[in-house]
């Protein structure tokens, strides 16, 4: 079994807009640390550093220490 990946958000985009046209924000916030799904995501390179852009459903959880 793989193991799932952890890191640190460095930025995160408005949220997904509903069926109704409205908005509905992240619960992810710029330095959570969180899991994510090995196989999720897509590599960046960006600034010389590669980055990883993983939508929400490819978060699994959030690290509270």
């Amino acid at each position: 079994k793989e193991k799932p990946q952890e890191g640190e958000v460095i930025a995160v985009g408005p949220g997904r807009i509903d069926d109704n046209g409205n908005r509905v924000p992240l619960d992810i916030a710029v330095g959570d640390k969180v899991i994510y799904s090995k196989y999720g995501g897509t590599e960046v390179k960006f600034g010389g550093d590669d980055l990883l852009v993983l939508s929400a459903r490819d978060v699994l959880a959030v690290v509270v220490r």
